[in-house]
C-alpha cells in the first residue's frame, strides 16, 4: 500500500472541509502510530491479496508475514472479499466486462490541490460507479452517507472513468465487519459533482492556504490540535454560563443547548487531561498537580510455574468457563461461530438510551410498535 498521503488528504477531509485553518497546523506535526492503525493496515494488505486472487491474477499470500493476523481477521477479509464478488456480478448487470480495480491512487486535485488517496476497490461500469472502502476499526462506527473521504474517493475515479464510461450514478460503500457494518450511500453525478464545486472545492481552496475560520465540532475528534485548540475550547466553555445550575432550575431549550453539546464536553475534558499527562510526562511542571506511582496489581512471575506448585498441592489452579461472544467468536472465525452456535444466542433488549434524533436507530415507541405489529401478523 502507498505509504504517502495528501496535505489535504480524504480521510481527513471531514475536519478541513468543517475546520479549514486546521489542515496545515495538522500538516506541520508528525503523524503517530498505534496498535489499531497497525492491525488496520495488516487487514488492508490481506484484503488486497484476496482481491486479486478473486480477480485472478497472481498475488503472494501475505499471511506469514503479519504480525497482527488471527482467525478473526481472516474472517473479515474472506467476508470482503464475498461482498466485493456480489457487487462485481451486480455491475455486470450494466455491462458485460466491468473494470476493477484494487489499491487505486485517485486522483482528485481538480477539486482539491495536490488532492488523491488511494481506494480499497472501485468498480466502473456504464451507468454506475462504485467505490468501496474495508473499515477494520470497532471502536467508531463510520457510515457512507455524505462521507467527504468516499466522496473524493469517487471524484478521483470519476476523472479517470467518466470520458470512457456513461457514469450517471455513483454508489458508495463502508465495509466494516467488526461492526457488522455495510453502509452505503447512493447518489447521482451530478449531485457528486455539485458538492464538489460548491462545498469541497471552496474548502479546499482556503484549507491549502491556512485560511478561514476555526470551527469546533465532532469533527476536532482526530485533530491533532484538540487539546490545545482555543476555539474548542470557547465552544466548550459557552456551558460555563449555565453555571452549572440544577437542572430542574433550568429551562427546556437550555437542557437541549446542554444536550448537543455535553458529550463533545466530556471529550474535551478528557483530551486536556491526556495533554496535560503527556506533556507531565516529559517534564512540564503545572501548578497544582505533580505526577504519582498509580495503583497497581499483584500479578504472577511466571503462570506455569504457579500452575505447576499448585496442581503438585493438590489443588486445580485453573479456572473454567466458556469463552465469552467475542472471543469465541475471534477462535472459531464469524462464519463457523454462525454456524455452530446461532441457535444458542440470544439478544436482550437494550438498556435505554437518550441520543439525537439524527442516530438511525428507531425511537423506543415506533421499535415496540414495529415489534407487536410484527407478532400480531405472525398470530393471525
Amino acid at each position: 500500500m502507498p505509504d504517502i498521503h495528501s496535505p489535504l488528504s480524504p480521510s481527513s477531509a471531514f475536519r478541513w472541509i468543517k475546520c479549514t485553518p486546521s489542515a496545515k497546523l495538522n500538516a506541520a506535526l508528525p503523524d503517530s502510530t498505534s496498535e489499531y492503525a497497525l492491525q488496520g493496515t495488516a487487514a488492508h494488505t490481506l484484503c488486497e491479496y484476496k482481491l486479486q486472487k478473486l480477480l485472478g491474477k497472481d498475488a503472494k499470500d501475505p499471511t506469514e508475514n503479519l504480525t497482527y493476523f488471527d482467525a478473526e481477521m481472516a474472517d473479515c477479509t474472506d467476508s470482503y472479499q464475498q461482498y466485493v464478488s456480489e457487487q462485481i456480478e451486480k455491475a455486470k448487470q450494466f455491462c458485460k466486462d466491468p473494470i476493477v480495480l484494487v489499491e487505486q491512487k485517485l486522483d482528485f486535485s481538480k477539486w482539491v490541490p495536490q488532492g488523491f488517496g488511494t481506494g480499497d476497490c472501485v468498480i466502473v461500469a456504464d451507468n454506475i460507479l462504485t467505490v468501496i472502502d474495508f473499515k477494520y476499526g470497532v471502536g467508531v462506527l463510520v457510515e457512507a452517507e455524505q462521507n467527504p473521504q468516499m466522496m473524493c474517493y469517487a471524484l478521483g475515479a470519476l476523472a479517470l472513468f467518466d470520458s470512457i464510461y456513461d457514469i450517471e450514478n455513483v454508489v458508495m460503500t463502508i465495509f466494516q465487519p467488526r461492526r457488522d457494518n455495510i453502509s452505503t450511500y447512493k447518489l447521482s453525478k451530478k449531485e457528486l459533482l455539485q458538492w464538489a464545486d460548491e462545498i469541497l472545492s471552496p474548502a479546499a481552496q482556503l484549507a491549502a492556504k491556512g485560511e478561514g475560520e476555526f470551527k469546533a465540532g465532532k469533527h476536532c475528534r482526530f485533530c491533532k490540535v484538540k487539546a490545545t485548540c482555543r476555539k474548542r475550547a470557547e465552544y466548550n466553555l459557552e456551558l460555563a454560563r449555565y453555571d452549572f445550575e440544577m437542572p430542574a432550575n433550568l429551562e427546556d431549550t437550555e437542557i437541549e443547548v446542554i444536550l448537543s453539546k455535553a458529550d463533545e464536553l466530556a471529550a474535551w475534558c478528557s483530551d486536556i487531561k491526556e495533554y496535560a499527562f503527556q506533556q507531565a510526562l516529559n517534564g512540564k511542571q503545572w501548578n497544582g498537580w505533580k505526577l504519582v506511582e498509580g495503583r497497581s496489581v499483584r500479578k504472577y512471575i511466571n503462570e506455569d510455574a504457579v500452575a505447576e506448585t499448585v496442581k503438585n498441592a493438590g489443588y486445580d489452579p485453573y479456572e473454567h468457563k466458556v469463552l465469552g461472544i467475542t472471543a469465541m467468536t475471534r477462535m472459531l472465525g464469524k462464519a463457523k461461530f454462525e454456524n455452530l452456535l446461532s441457535s444458542f444466542i440470544e439478544k436482550p433488549t437494550g438498556k435505554p438510551a437518550l441520543v439525537p434524533k439524527s442516530d438511525k436507530r428507531p425511537s423506543i415507541d415506533k421499535a415496540v410498535q414495529a415489534a407487536d405489529d410484527f407478532k400480531e401478523e405472525n398470530e393471525s
